[in-house]
């Protein structure tokens, strides 16, 4: 039985690109952002678009890991990639988008052949079970959403 599962899917892909109680999706808002103002600043106490795209995408990319199987990658690699410093050269609007799109279909895929006691799994490398971290994700992509909507105002 996978009835969990199911509903930490749907509130993901709701946040993503559905309709969410809270407002517009994540998708909406960030395919709206003008490529050519993402490594503004405004307050020069925040953080630029880039810098919170590519800080969302991490944490997406960590989840990822920890879902799979045999990850990768050790915890301590996504906390030095945390706030990692943007190459303008690398680091592009479109580019953001289509990890932070790619991580996050590969996340629902993951969890798609996943079964409910999976959630109460401990997350490798940390104190906390994989329930924790997917709701974590979620609300993690709706906090970071509200600074990236409220700085993208800013700069029109």
């Amino acid at each position: 039985m996978n009835k969990e599962i199911q509903y930490i899917i749907s509130t993901l892909q709701n946040t993503l690109e559905g309709d969410p109680w809270y407002g517009r999706s994540l998708y909406a808002i960030l395919e709206e952002v003008e490529p050519a103002c993402v490594f503004i600043n405004p307050d020069e106490k925040g953080h630029a678009l880039i810098e919170l795209l590519y800080h969302t995408i991490d944490w997406a990319q960590f989840v990822q890991n920890r879902l799979e199987e045999n990850p990768d990658k050790k915890a301590a690699y996504f906390d030095e990639m945390d706030w990692r410093e943007i190459d303008p050269t690398v680091h592009t609007w479109k580019n953001g988008l289509k990890e932070f799109k790619s991580a996050h279909q590969r996340i629902i895929e993951l969890l798609q052949t996943k079964e409910d006691s999976f959630l109460a799994s401990p997350v490798k490398e940390r104190t906390y079970n994989m329930r924790f971290m997917l709701h974590g994700l979620i609300q993690h992509n709706i906090y970071h959403l509200g600074q990236m909507a409220y700085v993208k105002k800013l700069l029109e």
